[in-house]
């Protein structure tokens, strides 16, 4: 019984020694639940994405239903140490996260557009002229903001990347397998081992170097500007699938981390695309779940104000733009 009494009193003493080591604990645990709550509720698609801003002034007031957003990626011909490109290709993505929908559409790079200030151009030599005058990261906004306009749109998200970019993105996932939709010649390559290289239609397991080489061919593709469209839709397809199999899941955070090496420009954060990983990491079926639109308009040759010259460009087709955003943007 003296015994009992002795051992009761230890214990006793050794909570008490220790009360303020266990307060401790359990407040440091309470902190970390409540921290990680709060990560999820940062990161949970579900909340993440809703009343988001958009980059237009004019789009402010725009509804845009919970989960969905806008996201304009612009792909340039800027090269290394330079501040300043011409915009090679331009796809518009409206993402909805809820019915696990995502939307593409191509804008052809020669559509004529009206600059304030400067007069007709061409869409791609937009981001040149912005940047010219405003540097380079406040002339990438003003270009979006200019092109949110002409397509009357809202965007919510901005991304440039260029080749250098674009190869160390689909490096990061280790390569694609792709479903190059018909045969490819390279003619214009940027390695010139690869000149008169023939890639035949079909799945192909491709490398990074392989996939920047193809995505940049026009000459030798059907429809040029929009057959090279095709082959950029079927490489962000290839790189969907990459990074939405579980088995790549762990790259993810990787993959994010290096964005700096392939992101020239935007507006999006960390979270952001963490958040829009989580949304897409399983059952993730790009043939379902991904539409791709192309834009159609007429070619024609006009007076380009900016290059002070006549050039082929193309007068899109003003009612089928509003029709598309309309339903699907």
């Amino acid at each position: 019984m003296q015994q009992r009494k002795k051992e009761l009193q230890r214990t006793h003493q050794f909570l008490h020694k220790h009360a303020a080591l266990w307060c401790g604990l359990l407040v440091t645990l309470l902190l970390m639940v409540a921290a990680g709550m709060l990560v999820w509720h940062q990161l949970n698609p579900k909340t993440h994405f809703n009343n988001l801003k958009t980059v237009a002034h004019n789009h402010t007031q725009v509804h845009q239903a919970k989960g969905t957003f806008n996201i304009l990626v612009i792909g340039s011909d800027e090269r290394k140490n330079q501040v300043s490109g011409h915009t090679d290709s331009m796809l518009l993505v409206h993402a909805d996260l809820t019915k696990k929908h995502y939307t593409i559409m191509s804008i052809p790079r020669d559509s004529r557009i009206y600059l304030n200030n400067f007069g007709y151009t061409k869409l791609t030599s937009v981001q040149a002229v912005y940047q010219a005058k405003y540097g380079a990261k406040q002339g990438a906004f003003r270009a979006v903001q200019a092109i949110s306009s002409y397509l009357d749109v809202p965007v919510n998200y901005y991304l440039e990347t260029n080749y250098t970019g674009f190869r160390s993105m689909v490096h990061a996932v280790g390569g694609i397998t792709m479903n190059v939709p018909f045969n490819v010649t390279l003619t214009h390559p940027w390695y010139t081992e690869d000149y008169n290289k023939l890639i035949t239609a079909g799945n192909h397991k491709l490398t990074a170097k392989m996939v920047t080489e193809i995505v940049h061919e026009r000459d030798s593709v059907p429809g040029t500007d929009f057959g090279r469209q095709r082959l950029q839709e079927a490489a962000l397809l290839g790189i969907g699938n990459k990074i939405s199999d579980p088995l790549n899941a762990f790259k993810v955070p990787a993959l994010v981390s290096s964005i700096s090496q392939f992101l020239v420009a935007t507006n999006m954060s960390k979270t952001d695309m963490i958040s829009i990983g989580l949304a897409m990491k399983s059952n993730f079926n790009a043939k379902k779940q991904v539409r791709y639109l192309q834009l159609q308009g007429k070619d024609t040759v006009l007076y380009d104000d900016v290059l002070q010259n006549y050039n082929d460009e193309i007068v899109l087709e003003r009612s089928q733009l509003h029709k598309i955003i309309t339903q699907d943007f």
